[in-house]
């Protein structure tokens, strides 16, 4: 704004010269200064647009990297999904073993019931065929 205060001023003082017909220096002088005023409004402005194309990059970089987060963020949620259901699968299919391994255990300690029973079974044939063959000879 004081750019372009200064380049108000500039444009009276170069009225005021026109319209009083004063000295040629003092146009001079007053040109000279109106060309600095506005050689430095246009380096103002140049900064400016350059200020702006580094904010405009920084909000792209910034806006990726929020897509980025969500995009990683989405795949983590998925994985998540995915991990969970493949817990669950292992977690029925562990109970089922676990159901089995327990069936399989009653069965075995039944087996073994019956083999201690055949067991003595056969010592009993045994006793009764070692007692009673030689008394009946």
């Amino acid at each position: 704004m004081a750019a372009f205060r200064d380049m108000e001023e500039v444009s009276q003082g170069l009225l005021s010269l026109l319209g009083a017909n004063r000295a040629e220096a003092q146009q001079r002088r007053l040109l000279g200064r109106h060309e600095q005023v506005v050689e430095r409004l246009l380096e103002t402005q140049d900064g400016a647009d350059q200020r702006l194309r580094e904010i405009l990059a920084a909000e792209k970089e910034v806006a990726q990297s929020l897509l980025d987060a969500k995009e990683q963020a989405h795949q983590g949620g998925t994985e998540l999904q995915q991990l969970e259901a493949e817990l669950q699968r292992a977690s029925e299919e562990d109970t089922h073993l676990k159901a089995s391994l327990l069936q399989l255990s009653r069965e075995l300690e039944e087996l073994k019931e019956i083999e201690a029973d055949l067991e003595r079974q056969e010592r009993e044939v045994d006793e009764d065929t070692t007692v009673t063959i030689p008394s009946a000879v």
